[in-house]
């Protein structure tokens, strides 16, 4: 039996015809099909570095100067910071997503010594 998950937007009655004819002649996924097409050069390894680098020597900087500084597109600087790096912007800085051991230690050890 054929399931089928219908997204939210409404589909015009051309685009439901093409879809009604490619189920009649075979198909079984509304998965688009795989194509080629030109791999993204902006999101390497390399660059990833470089973003890394320039984050750890100025937290402050905004997405646009990194992506300037690094010559890659600011919605690409983004996707580093985000996806490959793990941070997000808190008041004016970036900062890593979760905390190491050793980050969370050193926060109870000031907060012990304030007590103190």
């Amino acid at each position: 039996m054929l399931k089928i998950a219908f997204r939210k937007e409404a589909m015009g009655r051309t685009q439901t015809y093409e879809w009604w004819k490619r189920f009649k002649e075979g198909r079984t996924s509304v998965d688009d099909v795989p194509r080629s097409g030109r791999p993204s050069t902006s999101k390497t390894d390399d660059n990833v570095a470089k973003v890394h680098e320039v984050i750890r020597s100025n937290r402050r900087l905004t997405v646009r100067k990194v992506a300037e500084e690094v010559s890659v597109s600011k919605t690409v600087c983004h996707e580093i910071l985000t996806e490959n790096l793990g941070m997000h912007r808190v008041v004016a800085k970036f900062v890593p997503r979760l905390l190491t051991d050793d980050q969370k230690q050193n926060r109870v050890d000031v907060i012990q010594e304030l007590l103190d």
